[in-house]
């Protein structure tokens, strides 16, 4: 039962981050590192992949897929936290980032990675 609620709680939770992108573009193009090229071009790919990855977690058959998109995705994400720490404090959106923050938020990264490959779908073997 509570493997049922944390996958409904990151369902609900990747697809409506992925719909912000799309609503609340401004506080997440700030926060993309300087150095990467088109900022409003990949919120809005980083925002539809957490909608598609999110969507993915639902059915067993393509939960893998949904759990691999999204861990790497969180890795790919971590210049994003390391440039927050750096801008902190600063404004997200409608949220004020301090530095205690912008750490938690860093260091939440390893969390939601294993968070997500707990629900990983395992192949069982036949019992011989």
């Amino acid at each position: 039962m509570l493997k049922k609620i944390s996958l409904v709680i990151l369902v609900i939770g990747y697809i409506a981050a992925g719909i912000n992108h799309f609503v609340h573009p401004d506080g997440y193009i700030k926060i993309i590192p300087d150095y990467l090229p088109y900022p409003n071009q990949l919120n809005y790919i980083s925002g539809g992949f957490e909608i598609l990855f999110g969507l993915l977690l639902v059915l067993p058959t393509t939960r893998n897929y949904g759990v691999s998109g999204l861990i790497m995705m969180l890795a790919f994400f971590m210049p994003v936290h390391i440039t927050m720490l750096h801008q902190a404090p600063l404004w997200v959106g409608s949220l004020f980032v301090t530095p205690l923050l912008a750490w938690l938020r860093l260091f939440l990264q390893p969390v939601l990675m294993l968070w997500l490959f707990w629900h990983m779908q395992t192949k069982r073997k036949p019992v011989a």
